[in-house]
């Protein structure tokens, strides 16, 4: 008996058709971002594109920065990321950037620092199926350039031993607690997993994240911040995007 090929075990020219892109549409690079606000955030980045179209997929944005071929989409969670990564990473798009917020474990990273983590533990219940057994780690050069981006704009960005999580409820005190006395500065949701569809796929991968959640401090998103604390926030979420689009199309 002959093996069969998987139901979604696609190709290139595929995953064009599906999309309703041509070969001359591969974006140079994919910008994701994990939010809850998909409506507010796709607005606000698109507003910076040129040329914008919603492919043939919901939630995926194809446009122009400087002449360049990009894909935006809001994304949330590992289940989703992976989808992103993956398609792209069949259609031979050589960077992507994962953009968004993460929780802080170590005191000292302030709301509206950057973390831009070297590596990422995968705990989100998907990297594995892609190869990652524990750590996987991000492009150092598109990661080190993206740190140099956003010092220039003002924003501290920082390293931090990193996890990839499940779930930003599935999170007692006791679990934050584990993770800290583990060493884990920073937790997020989709970092591990474009560090490990990347790896498997052959692109260049980075994650920029600014610190929203004071997990330290037992504080989350509900919490509200002070004044200056949201303008910290607020610079920080505006630099991420302009930082993954300078260091996304650099030759």
């Amino acid at each position: 008996m002959t093996g069969r090929k998987a139901v979604m075990d696609l190709g290139r020219d595929e995953w064009l058709a599906a999309l309703g892109m041509d070969a001359g549409d591969i974006p140079r690079a994919v910008i994701m971002e994990g939010s809850w606000w998909r409506a507010e955030r796709t607005a606000w980045r698109l507003g910076r594109l040129d040329e914008v179209r919603e492919l043939a997929f919901p939630d995926m944005f194809w446009g122009r920065w400087r002449g360049s071929p990009v894909v935006y989409s809001c994304v949330y969670g590992a289940p989703r990321a992976v989808e992103l990564a993956h398609l792209f990473g069949v259609l031979g798009t050589p960077r992507m950037v994962m953009i968004g917020t993460c929780g802080a474990l170590d005191p000292g990273l302030a709301t509206g620092d950057v973390v831009a983590p070297s590596t990422a533990a995968a705990r989100e219940g998907v990297a594995h199926l892609y190869g990652a057994s524990d750590a996987v780690a991000a492009d150092p050069r598109l990661t080190e350039l993206g740190r140099t981006e956003l010092e220039a704009r003002g924003v501290r960005a920082a390293d931090s031993l990193h996890l990839t999580w499940s779930s930003i409820f599935a999170q007692s005190g006791a679990m934050v607690e584990e993770w800290r006395e583990r060493g884990y500065g920073s937790v997020d949701m989709e970092a591990a997993t474009l560090y490990a569809v990347a790896r498997y796929f052959g692109f260049e991968a980075a994650a920029l994240l600014a610190v929203w959640d004071q997990l330290d401090a037992d504080r989350s998103f509900l919490d509200p911040l002070a004044q200056e604390e949201q303008a910290r926030l607020d610079a920080a979420n505006a630099a991420v995007f302009e930082a993954a689009l300078s260091i996304t199309l650099l030759d």
